[in-house]
């Protein structure tokens, strides 16, 4: 559950931050109210304004959608302790079982090994036998 939380937290953060930016653009690109007295015209063109609002309106409701489906998918008030519980439970039992399975695997892979070092050993004193006998042969053949 505390994946899911982290995961809303940013995506929260991430909405405030496209709720910031787009009032950040609006502050940049609108065109300015008229006041008497004062005389100030803007400089940027309503196409980019259309841009710029679609593109926010399009991320914000998308990020709206995000933290929908991240909220549902939290536990809700019926999940309770007891039901924790017996799910706990339930994991542990499962974590016990995975346990017993590999110390068998791991018992068979340490017989397995001794099995394949005894026949190495056989093949290495085979190998020195027949390199003595071949060795005295040929001092045989000297003499």
């Amino acid at each position: 559950m505390a994946d899911r939380l982290t995961q809303l937290q940013d995506t929260i953060n991430q909405q405030a931050e496209y709720f910031c930016n787009s009032i950040g653009i609006l502050q940049q690109y609108s065109t300015p109210s008229k006041f008497s007295g004062f005389d100030r015209s803007g400089s940027q063109t309503p196409q980019q304004q259309e841009d710029y609002a679609h593109l926010f309106a399009t991320l914000i409701g998308r990020t709206a959608k995000d933290i929908d489906t991240l909220i549902e998918s939290l536990p809700n008030e019926d999940s309770s302790t007891e039901l924790q519980m017996a799910s706990l439970r339930r994991l542990e039992e499962d974590n016990r079982e995975a346990a017993k399975r590999l110390e068998e695997v791991v018992r068979r892979g340490e017989s397995l090994l001794e099995k394949i070092q005894e026949a190495l050993a056989d093949i290495a004193q085979s190998q020195l036998e027949m390199q003595n006998s071949l060795t005295d042969s040929s001092r045989e053949n000297i003499l």
